[in-house]
């Protein structure tokens, strides 16, 4: 256990990673700048996240709902997915980072699907920080898949839908995330937020650093977690 877990006990964060859009409309800069800056905040927060003690870091990056945005802004949003694979994996491998998927990343363009897949398959030995991306993910359709496999196997009970969850073997979820002042999930781990802590802040995420993860690990540190007790 890290000195960092230590402190603020939390080992599963997901964040709902919000703002990219209006930190560039206040910039007066056009949205496909707004998601590069994000993806050098993911880039800086993975980097930081083990030191943090954190097991796994949960980042919603395309939802079931994205596809419905204009198609050059989707081309933008792959092309930066595939940049930061590119980029980012020989550091994955170097500093242990296990990437995990969850949502069907198989529906995305071919060429985005073939550098997951190799990124995957070249970090699944990795026992570090888990890095679990959201892609084509929407979590009332994880778990209609969940149940639907459950019940294939015998009588559907909680424990068995979350068998069959994408995030089945994962620590449960600790923290919630989201930024940019929206105080909502949007179909995002509805499943396993049930008891997690919430945190939103007004922060968009371009400009979310690692000293603002650290600001919601101590705020979650304080919280006393009851779980339907007293």
């Amino acid at each position: 256990m890290t000195a960092g877990r230590a402190t603020h006990g939390a080992r599963h964060v997901a964040i709902i990673m919000d703002g990219n859009g209006r930190w560039a409309k206040k910039r007066h800069l056009p949205r496909a700048m707004g998601h590069q800056r994000g993806v050098e905040a993911v880039r800086n927060l993975v980097r930081a996240a083990r030191e943090m003690g954190l097991e796994a870091l949960t980042l919603y990056a395309f939802s079931t709902e994205n596809w419905r945005r204009p198609e050059d802004e989707i081309s933008a949003l792959m092309g930066l997915l595939k940049r930061y694979i590119i980029a980012d994996i020989d550091e994955f491998v170097a500093n242990d980072v296990r990437l995990r998927i969850i949502g069907d990343h198989s529906a995305l363009p071919a060429d985005v699907v073939a550098l997951l897949d190799d990124a995957l398959a070249r970090t699944a030995g990795n026992d570090g920080t888990t890095l679990v991306i959201a892609l084509n993910y929407g979590a009332q359709d994880e778990i209609a898949r969940a149940a639907t496999k459950a019940a294939a196997k015998g009588p559907i009970t909680p424990a068995t839908i979350e068998a069959e969850l994408d995030t089945a073997g994962l620590p449960p979820l600790d923290l919630l995330i989201r930024t940019s002042g929206e105080v909502r999930l949007s179909n995002f781990l509805l499943w396993q937020a049930a008891y997690a802590e919430m945190w939103f802040t007004d922060v968009l995420w371009p400009d979310f650093t690692p000293d603002h993860l650290r600001d919601a690990l101590a705020a979650f540190g304080q919280r006393e977690r009851r779980y339907g007790g007293r």
